[in-house]
């Protein structure tokens, strides 16, 4: 068992000063002054630390993305600490251009294999084309009959790098992803990868408008990449659907037009966006190509996790977001929207999946994931297999 004595607690809203119980991996109980007979616990004095929710990532290539400038910039797998050192203790994994040498069969052994190193994991199934990838020959099937298998994703509309794909063909792809959700108990969501592509969102407005798909069946990410895909966003939150932002990016992006993530959260919010209706996700060892004017491949970076609450502290110590607020999006939310039962939240009968930050800085001191340690007093203590 351990025990969290006098911490600051924000689950994600503030709960004020209280002691946090955990066993199982799970937490048992937050109430004032517990006490535990000496040697039965670990007892540490967390009184100079906030207690938040370990992070939910949910857009991560796990087993590496690229390959747009040919196969010698396919970028690394994930590995543990790049998840830890950001706070992450749940990842959602996908797969994105690269379906071919990059497969779900792959992508779901990773996912099991950072299961085994300590962490929570979850994938989508797919790729950015359509028809997509699946494991067992259909999306619904996936959902149904494995496990980790949440949602669809993430497929590419408004970009060059799409199978340009037909009205038809989404509208398909997310009722079978809505079936196989609602049959299995699970989200069911469809990952938008959005492109700066003149459409835009037109592809999800002609589906809300012609089917009977709720808005909330879909996740468009990289609603941040320009201004006019970004005023697109706000309408598209405005008329109840849900987006997401990407923490990683490279300088060449704001070059481009490419909205910040901290600013876009309190842009959103000052534009009456409820804030239940956004997410952050890291697009962490994705490629970041830049390509010319003509499509031709130029250079790229790579998404890092750890820039998911790196946005996060930015929100709150530079553009002002509450941190409550500002910790939902990368908490509580993707949790809720992701059906992901005991992630996202700081309560009794709760994963124990626990971040502990200095009040002051809001620099990442410690780490919990089901209930076991994997970072204490800014230090890593446990480590990937190969690292």
């Amino acid at each position: 068992m351990l025990l969290l004595k006098n911490v600051d607690v924000f689950a994600p809203a503030p709960a004020g000063r209280a002691d946090m119980l955990i066993a199982g991996g799970r937490i048992v109980r937050i109430e004032q002054d517990i006490r535990i007979a000496a040697g039965y616990c670990d007892t540490v004095d967390a009184s100079a630390l906030m207690a938040m929710p370990g992070l939910v990532d949910g857009h991560v290539h796990m087993t590496g993305g690229g390959g747009e400038g040919g196969y010698a910039t396919r970028t690394p797998e994930l590995v543990l600490s790049g998840a830890i050192l950001g706070g992450v203790t749940t990842v959602v994994g996908c797969l994105g251009t690269d379906g071919v040498t990059r497969s779900l069969e792959n992508l779901l052994a990773k996912a099991r294999g950072l299961d085994e190193e300590g962490i929570s994991t979850f994938i989508y199934t797919g790729y950015y084309g359509v028809p997509t990838a699946t494991l067992t020959g259909s999306i619904e099937r996936d959902l149904l009959l494995i496990d980790k298998v949440i949602g669809v994703g993430e497929v590419a509309l408004s970009d060059h790098r799409s199978t340009q794909p037909t009205f038809d063909e989404i509208a398909r792809l997310a009722a079978e992803s809505r079936r196989g959700g609602i049959l299995s108990g699970k989200a069911g969501v469809v990952n938008i990868h959005m492109g700066d592509g003149r459409r835009g969102l037109s592809m999800l407005r002609r589906i809300l408008d012609e089917t009977e798909i709720p808005p909330t069946q879909f996740l468009p990410t990289h609603i941040n990449r320009n201004a006019d895909l970004f005023a697109e966003g706000i309408a598209h939150a405005k008329a109840g659907g849900l987006v997401d932002f990407t923490t990683s990016s490279v300088p060449a992006f704001a070059e481009d037009g490419e909205v910040k993530c901290s600013r876009s959260l309190r842009l959103m919010l000052e534009a009456g966006v409820n804030v239940s209706q956004i997410t952050f996700t890291s697009d962490g060892q994705g490629s970041l190509p830049l390509f010319d004017g003509e499509g031709r491949f130029e250079r790229l970076g790579v998404g890092r996790v750890t820039s998911l609450f790196a946005a996060v502290r930015e929100a709150v110590m530079d553009e002002g977001v509450p941190l409550e607020t500002a910790l939902q999006v990368v908490t509580s939310n993707p949790a809720r929207i992701l059906k992901l039962g005991g992630k996202g939240r700081l309560a009794a009968g709760a994963d124990a999946d626990v971040t502990l930050v200095d009040p002051a800085t809001l620099e990442i001191r410690g780490v919990i994931a089901r209930g076991r340690w994997m970072m204490r007093d800014g230090q890593l203590v446990v480590k990937g297999t190969f690292e």
